[in-house]
């Protein structure tokens, strides 16, 4: 699986009685298969995904999978503090139709040894039926050491890391120590290939009764030919997560793909500066960044709550936080409305 372009965290809606809103999420994912975005990433850490239901994760997935365009590559989050309880997620992710899972350090990563975290994340790829993306954040605890990484990438079912905390050192010294290529399937035009794009779907044809011989001919319905496709040599595949603000410089060392925070209410704003780099024009691409600076700025600091208030700014569905996390106040949503107001969709 190629894993590159512009990754959407997607939210979780709930209704103000904090019920889950299923509704709304198919609304979301509708609208972001509209955008240039590459991929869409349920339950991603700080996405609330941790505080959903085992059965209002099931309803999640088969939700996305329904509504979302099948050229978007779908990664699953496993919010689940133990290796029984994630792989439960990533076989249902397999059912619905998902590409790939991402894995977290459990939230009590800090009192792990290392051997323990290697433990976690090697469990889960060996259990997974989907290929594994890791995922790195210092925010939560959950920082992977390059050895860690570079340990982690040469398990066969893992793809690559989602990094919160990526520098241009640190991808340089990841990559330097993973040492690993392997052929992906893309397209004719090396795009990710999804596992619904592979899906053979049958082609509608009429019966036919021939009255004359006395019988009946049946028409026997063809397969549709599956899409082109093409093989492809990647590295250990690593995405910027977090921030929008210096992405500009990890494109330029080699970073195939942004999964910053932003993209759930701005994908489009988002994009913009990944194509511009893609086009080759690195200082157009800095300017639209920089232009997102105030946007993620207020998203880093008040958190899923800005997110979702962009979101309802921008045509999408943000609604409440689920309590704990508590909505925004009202300067709080001045600020936003300020920073999000340049770059609305």
């Amino acid at each position: 699986m190629l894993i590159s372009g512009i990754h959407v965290p997607l939210t979780a809606p709930f209704y103000l009685d904090q019920r889950s809103y299923l509704r709304k999420l198919e609304h979301n994912v509708r609208r972001y298969s509209l955008t240039p975005a590459s991929a869409l990433v349920a339950f991603a850490p700080g996405s609330e995904g941790d505080g959903l239901s085992d059965n209002e994760i099931a309803e999640s997935l088969a939700s996305i999978v329904e509504c979302a365009a099948k050229e978007k590559v779908l990664v699953a989050g496993l919010p689940r503090t133990s290796v029984r309880s994630a792989l439960a997620i990533a076989v249902q992710a397999e059912a619905a139709g998902f590409d790939a899972v991402l894995v977290s350090a459990p939230l009590d990563a800090a009192s792990l040894k290392q051997e323990e975290r290697l433990v976690w994340f090697r469990a889960i790829a060996d259990g997974s039926p989907l290929p594994v993306m890791l995922y790195s954040d210092a925010n939560i605890g959950a920082t992977l050491s390059v050895a860690e990484a570079a340990a982690l990438a040469h398990h066969p079912n893992v793809l690559g890391l989602y990094d919160a905390a990526l520098t241009v050192d640190r991808f340089a010294a990841i990559t330097a120590a993973a040492q690993i290529r392997r052929d992906v399937t893309v397209t004719t035009i090396f795009e990710p290939v999804t596992r619904r794009m592979l899906r053979v779907e049958p082609v509608q044809t009429n019966l036919v009764t021939i009255g004359e011989v006395g019988g009946t001919a049946v028409a026997v319905a063809p397969a549709a030919p599956a899409i082109k496709t093409r093989t492809r040599a990647v590295g250990f595949q690593i995405i910027a997560a977090g921030r929008i603000t210096g992405a500009v410089e990890l494109l330029q060392a080699g970073v195939p793909g942004l999964m910053p925070s932003l993209a759930a209410s701005a994908p489009q704003g988002c994009h913009e500066v990944f194509a511009a780099f893609k086009d080759g024009d690195p200082a157009l691409a800095a300017l639209k960044a920089a232009r997102l600076a105030s946007v993620d700025d207020a998203a880093t600091a008040l958190g899923i709550a800005a997110i979702k208030y962009g979101c309802d700014l921008n045509g999408y569905y943000g609604g409440p936080p689920r309590l704990p996390r508590v909505p925004l106040t009202a300067s709080d949503k001045e600020l936003v409305e300020r920073a999000l107001g340049s770059v609305r969709n």
